[in-house]
C-alpha cells in the first residue's frame, strides 16, 4: 500500500530540513512525498531540490504562490495517488524511523478509514530531551463524538486517513485561517459515519510555535461560528452547560472514582427525597 505524505512549506528552510530529513529516513519503501512550497525566497527551494535528487522515496515538489495553508494542502491532496494521507507540515517530524512502516502495517488490511497515533508536542528545540505533551496516548475511539469537538478535536498531524474520505467529505475550508482540519474531521468522524481508530504509536514532533497555537483568538471564534452553524440552539447551549462536567464525569471514571461519587449523589438523592435536604 501507497502512503502519501505532504508537506507544506512557506519561508521555513530550517524547518523544512528537519521535515525532509525525517521522512528520507522512513524504512517504508512506498512513500510518494508530496511538497508544496508557497513561493519561497529563504532557500526553501534549493532544500527541496536537493531533497528530490537523493531521496529514496518518490518526490513531487512544486513552488508557486497559493492562497494559504489550506489551499497548499488542497493542492497536495488533490496530486496524492497513495491509499492513505498523512500531512506532515514543514517544521514537524516523524517520531522515529518506522513510524510509516508500523502505521503501515495495521492499515494493510483496509480494515481503518483513519488511523491515528500520538503528537508529541514540542515547545523548544533546545530542551527537546526534555518530557513532553502527549496528546492520545491511550486508545480511546469510543470517546470520539461531538463532544470532542467542542472542546478539541483529533491530532491531525498524527492521523493517517484514506485519500477517498477527502473526495467524500471534501477538502479543507481554504476561507478559514486556521481551524478548517477540526471543520474537516469534524464532519468526517461526529457528524459523517467515519470511525478512527487510535494506536498508542508516537507518529509526529509537533512545533508548538505554529500559527494554531498562537493565535487562540481567532481559533476560537472560527470553531465558535461553525458550531452555531451546524448545531440547533438548544444542543449547543447543552454542550456549553454540560461539557466540562462531562469531562470530569470521564477524569473521575478513568481513576476509578467514579463509584464514591455515585454513592455521595445516591446519598443526596435519600436526603431530599426524605425531606432532610431541599
Amino acid at each position: 500500500m501507497k502512503l502519501s505524505i505532504i508537506t507544506i512549506n512557506y519561508n521555513n528552510a530550517e524547518g523544512l530540513r528537519k521535515t525532509l530529513a525525517s521522512v528520507d529516513v522512513q524504512t517504508y519503501r512506498d512513500i510518494e512525498h508530496i511538497i508544496i512550497d508557497a513561493a519561497s525566497s529563504d532557500g526553501s527551494v534549493d532544500v527541496i531540490k536537493g531533497y528530490a535528487d537523493s531521496s529514496k522515496h518518490t518526490v513531487i515538489w512544486s513552488s508557486k504562490k497559493d492562497n494559504g495553508i489550506y489551499d497548499g494542502m488542497n493542492s497536495g491532496i488533490k496530486k496524492a495517488t497513495g491509499d492513505y494521507v498523512w500531512i506532515l507540515n514543514s517544521g514537524d517530524c516523524a517520531a522515529a524511523p518506522d513510524v510509516v512502516e508500523r502505521m503501515m502495517a495495521l492499515l494493510n488490511d483496509g480494515k481503518y478509514d483513519i488511523l491515528i497515533g500520538n503528537k508529541v508536542n514540542v515547545y523548544d528545540e533546545a530542551k527537546k530531551d526534555e518530557p513532553k505533551d502527549i496528546l492520545n496516548s491511550i486508545p480511546r475511539a469510543i470517546e470520539t463524538s461531538m463532544l470532542t469537538f467542542y472542546s478539541g478535536t483529533v491530532p491531525q498531524d498524527a492521523a493517517f486517513v484514506r485519500r477517498e474520505l477527502f473526495e467524500k467529505y471534501g477538502y479543507f475550508d481554504d476561507k478559514l485561517k486556521i481551524v478548517s482540519d477540526w471543520k474537516l474531521y469534524l464532519n468526517m468522524i461526529a457528524l459523517g459515519n467515519v470511525n478512527p481508530m487510535y494506536v498508542n504509536i508516537d507518529v509526529v514532533l509537533f512545533d508548538m510555535t505554529g500559527i494554531s497555537n498562537t493565535n487562540m483568538e481567532c481559533r476560537n471564534a472560527e470553531k465558535r461560528a461553525y458550531l452555531e452553524e451546524v448545531l440547533p440552539a438548544s444542543i449547543l447551549k447543552d454542550y456549553d452547560a454540560y461539557a466540562f462536567p462531562i469531562h470530569q464525569y470521564l477524569r473521575l471514571k478513568k481513576h476509578h472514582l467514579w463509584g464514591l461519587v455515585f454513592f455521595l449523589e445516591r446519598v443526596l438523592f435519600k436526603l431530599e427525597k426524605w425531606h432532610i435536604l431541599r
